[in-house]
């Protein structure tokens, strides 16, 4: 066969046909062709590789070059001789599925009829004996009634299950006939009652996209099958799904069964509690990890999870796997000021350097962080030491795939303000090793003077080291916000940041001068008009300019009234807030400034996502003293609201709904 092949290669005109890629030759394709049918048995997955890239592309279409290929890698495919036949056949799957995600005019006119051609030799794959040939061909099956007659013969599962996930998404497709649906139910109903914990988990699974009750309905023999110790090593071997290179092990399969419950948040932390009950102590660590990233997602989206989380999590602190302990510390880290009952184990776990491939941090650094959430002062000793360690050691994040992960440097530190005074000696220490030390970190400084910033005042000692960051060309703004935050206290500072002044192009000239005046080193008079001036007058170009500062001027800044109220006709979110606020503080007008401020509250409370426009209007409010009764509904609603309120889906969306939240009930005491 391999010399007839090679005769039949070469009576095809490769020069004359065009690749997907114009880079490639057809020839190449050819050549990738004769290699297979040379090597025959010795053949293998990296000798298929080249076809995969030059025969098709969902965005670039199936070439006539594939429309010749297509016989030969059939040829190849059906042959018991070649070595790699299950590449060839995931090969063909995947070009029978390019022409339907692809326009029209991007596919070989001459495709359609070459596959028809193959139908027949295609379809017989479905009946190899090879069961990986098998199970590679069930995405090619022609129809349901197909896959029904495979499932009726077919009797190794690493096959039945893919045939049964294929016939649920045929099932589930829009536009399915009554027949495919009612036989497609006749099979799911009898793999629910099949003894084998397996198919009955991967019946339950399929059945969700027809019936969203049946998960509900089998949630305790859900638990039961996955729970089902005699099969935890078969999942890894049986587990294949459409479009995944490789099966799911245990902990993947209920990582992906708790997804069912996704629209019922109540019911998947029903479905991970009763999961975690049937776990046995001490083991199953594939299941608890699956439960905790779960209850994570949980977590950082409602707030009505976290007794049920909290008690999971503390539950395994000392489970003998570190990959379990690091996922509860983590999570009882984020539950902070809630977690303290679990305080004592915590500190257990300081020393605890167990680490886990592919996550940031040991399950020390994880209690540790959880502890300062608490305000413990056990998390205090050499905090700043174990949060740069790390950084010294070449740490890289792009080492981490997922969560959890180490919390960010200036989330640890910013909330701790209180004790300043025991972890500024250390602070000011890195600080000063980032200037002096060519192969310090400086990626932590950023971190530091965040930090700095957030303590205002109480980080006074650091003065000396935050005014020597100033002339520096990368954190000279960080430094710069951080003085600010000082006030006049960092009175010391102003002439490094005239100096500053004096190096900076024009364009950055009315900032410093904000800056300097913020610190007590300018005339107030002198940065007025420096920041007024970056405001467009009527009828000039309207850029953003620097209307927010306004504000901090208050009716000092009265000569520049018309430009604000310009911005604020002209500007748009960010800029238009900015602008009220500054009007109002300007002018004392709130009947001026208050619509557009409580347009910000409100449309954030009907589903807006502009978290910092409207964290913005909310200090305002506090700012002036003033709420409006439908800004106080609003923000009574939005506090009531089981849904985190952020964007984000780590722990920082907690931190920041705590933050939203307190200003909010901030807000609401002007009322009561």
């Amino acid at each position: 066969m391999a010399e007839l092949s090679a005769e039949a290669l070469d009576g095809v005109p490769w020069d004359r046909l065009e690749a997907i890629d114009p880079k490639v030759s057809p020839k190449e394709v050819r050549r990738v062709l004769s290699r297979l049918f040379r090597k025959g048995p010795e053949s293998t997955e990296d000798d298929c590789r080249p076809l995969f890239d030059n025969l098709g592309a969902a965005v670039l279409g199936v070439s006539s070059t594939a429309t010749a290929a297509l016989p030969f890698v059939v040829a190849l495919a059906a042959d018991p001789r070649t070595g790699a036949r299950a590449t060839l056949v995931e090969l063909l799957a995947f070009l029978s599925q390019v022409p339907e995600t692809t326009p029209p005019e991007l596919v070989d006119p001459g495709w359609p009829e070459a596959w028809r051609h193959a139908h027949r030799a295609v379809q017989l794959l479905l009946a190899d004996p090879d069961p990986v040939v098998r199970r590679q061909a069930v995405p090619l099956a022609d129809g349901p009634g197909r896959l029904l007659e495979r499932w009726r013969t077919e009797r190794d599962l690493s096959v039945r299950l893919p045939v049964l996930f294929e016939l649920g998404r045929l099932a589930a497709a829009p536009g399915a006939g009554t027949t495919t649906v009612t036989e497609t139910r006749a099979v799911l109903d009898a793999s629910l009652e099949d003894p084998d914990p397996v198919l009955r988990v991967a019946a339950v699974v399929v059945y969700a996209d027809l019936d969203t009750e049946v998960p509900v309905r089998e949630l305790d023999p859900l638990v039961e099958a996955l729970a089902d110790p005699t099969a935890r090593s078969r999942w890894e071997t049986l587990w294949y799904e459409r479009d995944h290179d490789y099966p799911r092990d245990r902990e993947g399969v209920a990582h992906g069964t708790a997804a069912l419950f996704d629209d019922t948040p109540a019911q998947q932390l029903g479905f991970l509690s009763r999961l975690s009950s049937a776990l046995r102590p001490g083991e199953d660590a594939d299941l608890w990890r699956a439960v905790l990233d779960r209850c994570l997602l949980l977590l950082v989206a409602r707030r009505s999870v976290e007794p049920t989380v909290l008690r999971l999590a503390g539950g395994v602190l000392h489970h003998p796997d570190p990959s379990v302990r690091v996922r509860a510390a983590h999570l009882l880290g984020i539950l902070g000021p809630r977690a303290t009952a679990y305080a004592d184990q915590l500190a257990g776990l300081l020393d605890d350097s167990a680490e886990v491939e592919f996550l940031e941090g040991a399950v020390a650094e994880h209690a540790c962080w959880a502890l300062t959430r608490m305000d413990d002062p056990r998390a205090l000793p050499g905090l700043v030491d174990r949060l740069c360690a790390p950084f010294r050691e070449e740490y890289s994040r792009g080492y981490s795939s997922g969560e959890p992960r180490r919390p960010e440097i200036v989330d640890v530190l910013a909330p701790l303000r209180a004790h300043a005074d025991v972890l500024l000696p250390s602070i000011r220490e890195e600080l000063r090793r980032d200037l002096t030390d060519p192969d310090a970190h400086g990626a932590l400084t950023s971190d530091f003077l965040a930090t700095l910033k957030a303590w205002e005042t109480d980080a006074l000692p650091a003065l000396p080291e935050i005014t020597a960051y100033v002339t520096d060309r990368f954190r000279r703004h960080d430094a710069t916000e951080a003085l600010v935050a000082m006030g006049p206290a960092a009175a010391s500072a102003a002439p490094a940041l005239r100096e500053r002044l004096s190096l900076e192009p024009p364009g950055n000239h009315p900032w410093l001068h904000w800056a300097l005046w913020r610190v007590g080193g300018a005339d107030p008079a002198e940065a007025l008009r420096a920041v007024g001036e970056t405001l467009p007058a009527e009828g000039e170009e309207p850029l953003i300019g620097m209307v927010g500062r306004l504000a901090d001027f208050g009716a000092e800044a009265a000569p520049y009234t018309d430009r604000v109220r310009h911005a604020l006709d002209t500007g748009e979110g960010w800029t238009r807030v900015q602008a009220a606020i500054a009007l109002w503080s300007i002018t004392g007008e709130a009947e001026t400034a208050l619509p557009v401020l409580e347009e910000e509250i409100l449309a954030f409370a009907a589903g807006g996502e502009w978290y910092g426009t409207f964290h913005d209007a909310l200090r305002a409010f506090i700012r002036f003293d003033t709420l409006t009764p439908a800004v106080e509904t609003a923000l009574r609603t939005l506090r009531d609201q089981d849904r985190r309120l952020s964007p984000r889906a780590d722990y920082q969306a907690i931190l920041q709904d705590e933050q939203i939240r307190a200003l909010m009930d901030e807000a609401l005491a002007i009322r009561s």
